[in-house]
């Protein structure tokens, strides 16, 4: 029997378990056990896991498990939530620098509720007839909607996920304009297999599309989701969009010790 300290963090309704495992004791191969603590009827309950680890150069390193177990792609609010971490941790104060599996990440601490994290370089978009689809660190399709309260975000993003993407899958992502730089979406995610209420790299994906797509001149988007706001910035150049920023809140919800 082990006893596993844990803290819960949330961005946007976006919640995680985080752990730190500097000390290299949590296993990352433990899909069961990464699966339950994110259960909410019968573990902890989150829509991801997140590990905190040392880096040879970086201030730390984010490994990040979907609800399913399984390791996945980046995830923009995670990481958002692993800065705050951190720094409730002491290992940065300021402005941290960390590896994700995209690459290196750089962030900064903008309050004592807002975090700002620099997602990686968009440099392929796809453009459909009814949808955009492109990877802002996880793969992401964005459509547009004009009644996205009464969507069925579940079976239609499920439909999507599984019939268009195949076993891979992507996040669905269902906007709504709202004004010229402010939209609504609401997020199907893979690996939760569920609508979420807030997806980091699912709104960075959404404002980026809408400037690419001429729904926005503004290269500062506002996106309102079922969790909260975020604000994504971002600079077009020859290549693709470069500098892009997700901002918004992330906050310890509370801590505790699991046993397992």
């Amino acid at each position: 029997m082990s006893h596993i300290q844990f803290y819960k963090y949330q961005g946007t309704g976006n919640d995680f378990v985080m752990i730190d495992n500097r000390d290299q004791l949590f296993s990352k191969n433990d899909t069961k056990l990464i699966e339950l603590l994110c259960d909410r009827k019968f573990g902890i309950g989150a829509d991801g896991l997140i590990l905190l680890e040392n880096h040879p150069t970086a201030d730390f390193k984010m490994v990040y498990f979907n609800a399913d177990g399984q390791e996945s792609t980046m995830c923009g609010n995670g990481g958002r939530c692993l800065v705050r971490f951190a720094q409730f941790l002491e290992i940065i104060k300021d402005t941290a620098t960390f590896e994700a599996i995209d690459g290196l990440h750089h962030a900064r601490v903008v309050d004592d509720i807002s975090i700002s994290l620099q997602m990686s370089d968009v440099t392929d978009m796809r453009l459909e007839n009814s949808y955009v689809f492109t990877d802002t660190g996880s793969p992401h399709h964005v459509q547009l909607t004009e009644n996205l309260t009464e969507l069925d975000v579940y079976k239609e993003g499920k439909y999507l996920r599984d019939n268009v993407y195949g076993k891979a899958g992507a996040n669905i992502n269902f906007v709504q304009l709202q004004d010229n730089n402010t939209f609504k979406v609401r997020t199907y995610e893979r690996g939760v297999e569920d609508e979420t209420l807030s997806c980091g790299t699912g709104v960075t994906a959404v404002a980026i599309a809408m400037h690419k797509t001429n729904h926005t001149a503004s290269n500062e988007v506002t996106l309102e989701t079922p969790g909260g706001v975020l604000k994504v910035s971002f600079e077009a150049c020859d290549t693709g969009y470069e500098n892009i920023w997700l901002t918004g809140p992330a906050l310890q919800v509370f801590k505790g010790t699991f046993t397992a």
